[in-house]
């Protein structure tokens, strides 16, 4: 196996394969695999699509508690938020979070609320109160669970595809890590990125870690590499999707989290842009949202951070309902830890 030499910028080799670790910002994790049930990817077993139905399957839940600053700007303009405002709003909020010293900041809220408490200064301790919660669910599924980015579960669910060096689409791309991480498994092709939000591209995307491992293939001897992110082919484009003049060229179409933030009557205009860009025998990846107790409650918790956007929480069968009733053949579907995956073909 070839490997390579350690850096400050590449600081995990092949050498450190099933190591994991709690640095302060996020969870590496070079495990390759695990007994461990919640780190696997979960077929959903549906077959056939053609025998389900809305009333069966029941309506997604929509997240209905929005963010206070979304509320605030919407009362000083006397009108509902843009969507495009929505968008800029929540990528800011989000990336915070992405971007905080965890144990570092757990310290300094400690800090504060023991000097509330000793001034009796309620309404501090108050706010103190509800930051250290939303922190501390934000370092158990981000952290500790890595939920968000869930890298083992993320490579269950693209595993085995059929393509060699191809070329990826990542549609509403933020800070690009699912279109890595494929890049990463298939290496020797090209990532477009795509995001209507110019700070996904110089911040989410731009302030990504370069140290940050991700685990892959090597195109040389088909044994498992880490690779980094500036390692890798990526053009970033900030652009709306709807004025994209790519043509059905790429093997891979991928959106994450997108087909939850319209309505019914936009969705078909979602899928409709994934089957615009994807060739003929190409793959459509998509992922949603878990309608689940604790995503719920993570929802209503973190809904100051979260919550700027129109919303909804699916099960599996919803999310393919919705990809089958619109002209998809599902090749793959199931769940991993807060996510629905699907993996499907243009019909």
């Amino acid at each position: 196996m070839e490997i390579a030499s350690v850096t400050r910028e590449h600081p995990f080799t092949e050498q450190d394969l099933e190591y994991t670790a709690l640095l302060p910002h996020y969870r590496v994790d070079l495990r390759r695999g695990s007994d461990e049930k919640r780190d696997l990817f979960h077929n959903a077993g549906v077959s056939d699509w053609s025998q389900l139905s809305w009333k069966e399957v029941g309506r997604p839940f929509e997240v209905k508690k929005l963010a206070k600053d979304r509320v605030e700007w919407e009362h000083r303009n006397d009108t509902t938020m843009p969507v495009k405002t929505s968008w800029e709003h929540f990528n800011r909020s989000f990336h915070s979070l992405f971007m905080q010293d965890v144990p570092a900041e757990q310290y300094r809220l400690k800090a504060e609320l023991k000097d509330s408490f000793k001034g009796f200064r309620m309404q501090d301790v108050k706010h103190g109160l509800g930051e250290m919660i939303r922190l501390s669910l934000w370092n158990y599924v981000h952290r500790i669970e890595d939920g968000i980015w869930d890298p083992r579960g993320k490579r269950a669910l693209f595993e085995g595809l059929d393509v060699s060096k191809p070329r990826i689409l990542f549609l509403g791309a933020a800070e690009g890590y699912e279109a890595m991480q494929l890049h990463a498994m298939y290496p020797g092709g090209e990532v477009v990125m795509v995001d209507y939000d110019a700070f996904c591209k110089t911040d989410r995307f731009g302030k990504f870690p370069n140290t940050y491992p991700f685990l892959g293939t090597n195109p040389q001897t088909g044994a498992t590499k880490v690779w980094y992110k500036d390692e890798m082919n990526i053009t970033y484009l900030v652009k709306d999707i709807r004025d994209l003049d790519f043509q059905n060229e790429f093997d891979i179409v991928l959106s994450v989290g997108l087909l939850e933030h319209v309505p019914d009557e936009f969705k078909p205009d979602i899928l409709e842009w994934h089957r615009k860009f994807v060739k003929p025998s190409g793959y459509v990846i998509m992922t949603t949202p878990r309608n689940q107790v604790k995503s719920r409650i993570y929802y209503h918790i973190m809904a100051d951070i979260m919550n700027h956007t129109y919303r909804e929480l699916m099960d599996i069968r919803q999310m393919g309902l919705y990809a089958y009733e619109n002209g998809f053949e599902i090749l793959r579907n199931g769940y991993i830890k807060v996510h629905n995956g699907i993996i499907a073909r243009a019909r």
